[in-house]
């Protein structure tokens, strides 16, 4: 999570949206930089309502905005399916090794998830609460240059964007029946990211 005071603006971290990267060239120019631990890093629209917004209302104003990154739903259970196949996590509980893409998004589509699929939701990550804390701005992942474009504009810089934390490239095809179950049971993923500019 970034804070930029000055420009009242906060960036939220949505897991495997190019976040790293964002953190990494915008950082030294945040007023706060929330890197670490993974769940302050991390922190869904809730978290930062009960815990950050009280605080940054406090020292810095009432009327700071909000904005996120939301990648393709199908793309972003993909992109956890390859982080989740890294060498180093063979036999780990959240190890994807031994599973097809196919069998990910199945398990994701479970009640009770197993570790490896237990990955979140983006539509839960960012869903307004009932104060009024939401989004200003969502972008799709997938537009870089009007993400970049927006922040340039907003912060009054020049950004250069690194490529950093990315996950091995592979194959991702996934089964039409799958895509459908997919999109019939986690409508609300789509729909999300259809609204993103």
């Amino acid at each position: 999570m970034l804070v930029f005071a000055k420009a009242k603006l906060v960036f939220l971290s949505v897991p495997k949206t190019g976040s790293t990267s964002y953190e990494k060239a915008l950082a030294p120019i945040a007023s706060m930089a929330i890197t670490d631990p993974p769940d302050l890093k991390h922190a869904p629209i809730y978290r930062y309502n009960r815990f950050i917004r009280p605080m940054l209302e406090k020292f810095i104003c009432e009327d700071i905005e909000i904005m996120a990154v939301v990648r393709e739903p199908v793309s972003w259970l993909g992109s956890w399916y390859r982080y989740r196949k890294r060498p180093h996590l063979e036999g780990a509980p959240n190890s994807t090794h031994g599973l097809t893409f196919d069998d990910f998004v199945l398990a994701y589509l479970k009640g009770k998830k197993p570790a490896y699929a237990n990955v979140g939701s983006q539509a839960k990550f960012l869903e307004p609460q009932v104060n009024g804390t939401q989004l200003k701005y969502l972008f799709r992942y997938e537009d870089q240059p009007k993400i970049i474009a927006f922040l340039e504009n907003r912060l009054g810089i020049d950004l250069e964007l690194p490529q950093l934390n990315t996950s091995p490239s592979m194959d991702l095809t996934l089964s039409s029946e799958i895509e459908a179950k997919y999109r019939r049971k986690c409508a609300e993923e789509f729909s999300l990211w259809a609204s993103a500019s």
